[in-house]
């Protein structure tokens, strides 16, 4: 895109889903994102249209309001959802409102494997989850019931790995570890037990299914 979206075309972008990159507006509106490389129109029925890999880039990189510098939007902050990925600072909220949100999340997910996987599949990994490992990752984990870890330590942590497509997943033990590697394979993602040469920890190197 050559020139930054018009306050219209943003409000689109930031209304998108944030798992999903589903998005709505007038038909005017949809094809001005596609014009600019911003979105693509699903070529089966319904037709939806989802944001592209730039779409994605300027959702994310949302301009701060005014007097908010130095902040940023955390998993669990209001108005914002971020699969967990272990470590974070805010306490683990296990609410029925977290859980709804995290299932709706995911059935968000399978959908758009179901719209853009060539053949509908819905137990392989899509494109939008091997850009996004990590939260991808975490998603699945997450929306299984798996406890990510808080403040207290306790709980899985999903981290990036030099190695392309692959996440590394720590636990707080090899029971619970095993647990999360069942979790994603059920998910669609190959994972396999590994030792971390310097301190003995045992974890997980996960990726996302080509077939």
């Amino acid at each position: 895109m050559t020139r930054p979206p018009t306050a219209a075309q943003r409000r689109v972008l930031d209304a998108a889903d944030p798992v999903s990159g589903r998005v709505r507006g007038t038909p005017a509106q949809l094809a001005a994102l596609v014009k600019h490389g911003l979105a693509f129109r699903h070529p089966r029925p319904p037709h939806a249209y989802f944001l592209t890999p730039a779409g994605h880039r300027i959702r994310e990189a949302a301009p701060e309001p005014e007097g908010a510098a130095g902040e940023t939007a955390v998993a669990g902050a209001p108005g914002v959802f971020a699969a967990r990925t272990g470590g974070e600072e805010t306490p683990v909220d296990v609410g029925a409102a977290r859980v709804r949100e995290v299932r709706s999340a995911w059935q968000g997910l399978l959908e758009l494997r179901r719209m853009t996987n060539a053949d509908g599949a819905i137990d392989r990994p899509c494109g939008w989850e091997r850009a996004h490992l990590v939260r991808a990752a975490a998603l699945a984990l997450e929306a299984a019931g798996h406890r990510p870890a808080g403040p207290d330590g306790d709980g899985y942590r999903v981290r990036a790995t030099p190695q392309p497509e692959a996440v590394a997943v720590h636990g707080q033990d090899t029971e619970a570890l095993r647990a999360c590697a069942a979790t994603l394979e059920r998910a669609g993602w190959q994972a396999g037990e590994y030792t971390e040469p310097r301190t003995r920890a045992r974890y997980l190197l996960a990726s996302p299914r080509r077939v």
